[in-house]
């Protein structure tokens, strides 16, 4: 293959023997070495010419320096306030500051005449608001958006000639000047030839400074360009026509230089493929079957899928070169400084400066960011502390306490982190200490990293201590989340080594045999219509400035350009419908695909391994079935023998391993927070009464008081919680709500004259022993009921549930299909009612009943459990002879867990 750059320095050796006063002029700095080593192939012996960017030139030209993003913006809002009587804060400034600035980029590289335009935009802005009958209403923001518009024309000017003064520019100033200065300059340089080799769209300035340089007459201008763009009406060759039609130079001369590799036979792919990262993962799969890697490129439109390749690229990569920067906000030390500023944040959100307490999440997030957790060894034991105490916020002493076994040093830069900060320079400072003292113990990569923020904050520190922008630490979090949402890490590396990796505009050019390309969809590459600026598509049309007409056009010829000299192309899309794109392929694949006719397209997708899903299966032994006979000894309650009816493999957990959930703070009460309160408030109100008949004076009593014992038992339950606001003080009253209701559903039913309700027992706990056929050795049944009483000589076993629980629930017409899911609750209920009668040697000849008191059903009243079929009356009476029927199919199931060669295995329709 015969690239662009090995065939212009051929051209050029043929009418160039010296390189000793020979500029070259080429559109970007990788470029620049490309054309060094095609030279050193070439040319044996001899001076290599001087080789600019375009940048680089221009800059040279103009005498002035450029400012980065960060001078600019500080520099401008001087500016602003100087004009403004009433300005904005720095950081509403900076949130459209930044689009202003690439407007007057835009228009001083285009050298557009700035009074005009600006009148021209208040002129229209006037007009919008006209009306014959006066009856155009304007709204405050309509009103503020047309006043800002026409105060453009005030900040320009002032702005253009503070920077001027100051010799330091933005690019578009800096072009415009080179052009005021480009006679000058070759004036300077009369024996210096320059070539201009590979730009294709050209801003006004470029153009204007190009052809000053034709003049003279003794340097040239090569284009990259297939004729097969050129010679028709491709929006591919839109420019170069343009030049070769306009530009005075070509007048006499013939355009340099037209290829004809487009129509060479090619071996194309157009690939589908079903999201990002399935395209990315089968980009990998294609350079593991390349040899040659030198003369291929990976190509990213969509830029921000570089950290998801650089995941995915094959082993035998063994050198690559990216071209493209890593974006800052991907990099963990991004997260730590957010952290940093996140702790100060909240504090100020939750009202907690003066006391300078801290929102533990934010101190958790803080402490175990991977750089800070590594040098602190008692991080999680902190945590666990903080989780037992239910600390909601965390202060100077606990910080002190987990730091007391660490170095001095990092005491002291730990703990200034946690102090109230007395100004935003100090607080940087704070962040400076925190790079300084990560950098002793990482790798060369991570200390990229932390250089490029240590150099970052370095300069905000000079800026704030100068001009005090920054008013608060928000204003400060605000501008720092705009300024690394745009910025990013670049690679260094041997640009000539191994696989190619870059971005579109990088591909300028360079020529590839192999070329993979990814992300052409619509929307990506071109990339959408929408624009980022204050300046109006029709204006901007008006004033010959580029819209995404232009940019479409410019796409369209990097594409084609890139496919023209590689003999293997693959182009993948997205095939998906989401948040990431359309999922149709770009315009420009629909072009390929109509002038390649031999184009092999497919559809790929993940590759799904179907694999069945083995059940968890834990295996008895005799240690197991010790720590089995230890549970039998000590009693197995009614809510493990659901457990374990439920999931097997839970009750393993839970018993055997006697594993517990891991604590956390309890931030919302839980549900079953909420729960114990209940039952704790109802065995409080009632127990006095016990052996007593209720009256309704002892409900009124009881209501009296409710609400304080809610609280009380809350405080017990929910340690260092605030339940006077928020979620906390909702899900506080549903708990008063409960009592409260249930107390008024049981002075509604004593009301009744008829009805007489004594409290027999509350929180009463029950135990019996029972042999089962096959175990040599006693079951002890253990259980607390909630409650006992009799209404109107019916005795009744009474369960709390706060949950939802219905009638259904309860009904159990036979026992063989008792341990199914929706019959749980009923076991538990008749559990309770066997050990109630077992421990108090029952006299059946009194009536039994057992249910549930449903806080979230209580219009429901009473749920008993129903042993009547369905469709039939209700059977509720419970007997001797039932709840020894029901304790035949306990005892299965008790075999069950004592078996040896009974596995525990997780069942599978668990639902959770």
């Amino acid at each position: 293959m015969q690239s662009f750059i090995s065939e212009t320095l051929e051209d050029i050796l043929t009418t160039t023997k010296s390189f000793e006063n020979v500029v070259f002029i080429l559109p970007s700095q990788r470029a620049k070495v490309f054309v060094k080593q095609t030279f050193k192939e070439k040319l044996s012996v001899g001076f290599l010419p001087k080789i600019l960017n375009v940048e680089q030139f221009i800059n040279q030209i103009s005498g002035i320096e450029r400012a980065d993003s960060i001078q600019l913006l500080f520099h401008f809002y001087t500016i602003y306030k100087s004009i403004e009587k009433n300005p904005d804060s720095f950081d509403v400034f900076s949130s459209w500051a930044f689009t202003v600035i690439q407007d007057f980029n835009e228009i001083d590289q285009h050298l557009v005449n700035t009074n005009d335009i600006f009148i021209y935009l208040r002129d229209i802005q006037r007009l919008k608001k006209w009306s014959v009958k006066g009856e155009f209403k304007e709204t405050v923001l309509i009103k503020d958006h047309y006043s800002f518009l026409e105060k453009l024309n005030n900040y320009y000017p002032a702005f253009y000639q503070f920077l001027l003064k100051n010799n330091i520019g933005y690019q578009g100033l800096i072009y415009r000047e080179s052009c005021n200065k480009i006679d000058d300059f070759l004036e300077k340089n009369e024996q210096t030839k320059f070539f201009i080799i590979g730009f294709n769209a050209l801003n006004k300035a470029e153009e204007f400074l190009f052809q000053k340089i034709l003049e003279r007459g003794n340097s040239e201008i090569y284009w990259d360009i297939d004729t097969a763009f050129f010679n028709s009406n491709h929006q591919a060759g839109t420019f170069i026509r343009k030049y070769k039609k306009e530009w005075k130079y070509y007048e006499k001369k013939e355009i340099k230089t037209l290829g004809n590799s487009f129509s060479t036979p090619k071996n194309i792919q157009v690939i589908g493929a079903s999201k990002n990262i399935t395209q990315i993962k089968y980009a990998g799969e294609i350079l593991e079957n390349i040899s040659d890697l030198s003369n291929t490129a990976l190509v990213l439109a969509d830029e921000t899928l570089l950290p998801i390749t650089l995941n995915s690229l094959p082993q035998n990569i063994s050198a690559i070169n990216i071209t493209m920067g890593y974006p800052l906000k991907d990099i963990p030390t991004t997260s730590l400084i957010f952290s940093i500023f996140q702790l100060f944040i909240s504090q100020e959100k939750l009202q907690k400066t003066i006391v300078n307490e801290f929102y533990y999440k934010d101190v958790i997030r803080f402490l175990k960011h991977q750089s800070i957790y590594k040098l602190i060894h008692a991080i999680d034991d902190f945590s666990e502390e903080i989780a037992k105490q239910n600390q909601t916020f965390i202060n100077q002493k606990h910080i002190n306490q987990l730091l007391e076994n660490s170095s001095k040093i990092l005491q002291e830069i730990i703990t200034s982190v946690f102090n109230s900060y007395t100004s935003i320079d100090e607080f940087m400072g704070r962040i400076l200490n925190i790079i300084d003292l990560l950098k002793e113990n990482v790798n060369d990569l991570e200390k990229e990293y932390l250089f490029r923020f240590y150099t970052v904050f370095t300069q905000l520190i000079t800026l704030q201590n100068e001009y005090k922008y920054f008013s608060d630490l928000k204003t400060l979090s605000l501008f720092f989340r705009q300024l690394i949402s745009s910025e990013s890490l670049s690679f260094q590396g041997e640009p000539l080594k191994g696989l190619q990796l870059m971005g579109m505009l990088e591909t300028r050019i360079l020529d590839f045999e192999n070329i993979i390309l990814t992300s052409t969809n619509e929307g990506v590459l071109p990339a959408s219509s929408q624009q980022n600026s204050f300046i109006p598509f029709d204006v901007k049309t008006a004033f010959g400035l580029p819209t995404y007409r232009e940019k479409d056009a410019i796409f369209s010829y990097h594409f084609f350009r890139l496919i023209q000299r590689a003999k293997n192309v693959f182009i993948l899309y997205n095939t998906e419908h989401d948040v990431f794109g359309s999922g149709e392929k770009s315009r420009f694949v629909a072009q390929l695909e109509m002038l390649k006719r031999d184009i092999v397209q497919k559809i790929i997708s993940p590759k799904v391994v179907t694999k069945n899903i083995d059940l968890k299966v834990v295996s008895k032994n005799e240690v197991v079935f010790e720590r089995l006979k230890e549970i039998a000894k000590k009693g197995i309650s009614p809510s493990s023998l659901t457990n374990y009816l439920y999931n097997p493999i839970s009750f393993y957990k839970q018993k055997i391993l006697q594993l517990k959930e891991f604590d956390d703070v309890e931030e919302t009460i839980a549900f079953n927070t909420l729960g114990t309160v209940v039952h704790e408030t109802l065995d409080e109100l009632y127990t006095p009464y016990v052996g007593k008949y209720l009256l309704s004076e002892s409900v009124d009593s009881m209501m009296k008081i409710a609400k304080e014992l809610v609280v009380k038992h809350f405080k017990n339950h929910f340690k260092n919680g605030d339940i006077s606001t928020g979620r906390n003080r909702l899900i506080f009253e549903v708990a008063n709500r409960f009592v409260s209701n249930f107390l008024s559903k049981e002075k509604e039913l004593i009301s009744d004259e008829n009805n007489q309700l004594k409290i027999i027992a509350t929180e009463e706990d029950l135990f019996t022993e029972i042999q089962v056929d096959g175990i040599d050795f006693p079951i002890i049944l253990r259980g607390q009921v909630d409650r006992v009483d009799e209404l109107n000589g019916v005795v009744r076993i009474i369960d709390y549930k706060t949950g939802m629980v219905t009638s259904g629930n309860l009904r159990v017409p036979e026992f063989e299909n008792l341990r199914e899911e929706k019959h749980l609750k009923a076991i538990q209920v008749l559990m309770y009612a066997y050990l109630f009668t077992k421990s108090k040697n029952y006299d059946y000849n009194q009536p039994l009943e057992a249910g549930i008191y449903s806080f979230k059903n209580l219009n429901s009243g009473f749920l008993s459990i129903d042993f009547a079929q369905p469709r039939k009356t209700a059977d509720t009476n419970i007997t001797k002879e039932k709840l020894e029927e029901f304790l035949d199919e306990i005892k299965i199931y008790i075999k069950e867990i004592y078996n040896l060669e009974n596995d525990f295995i997780e069942p599978a329709d668990l639902k959770y």
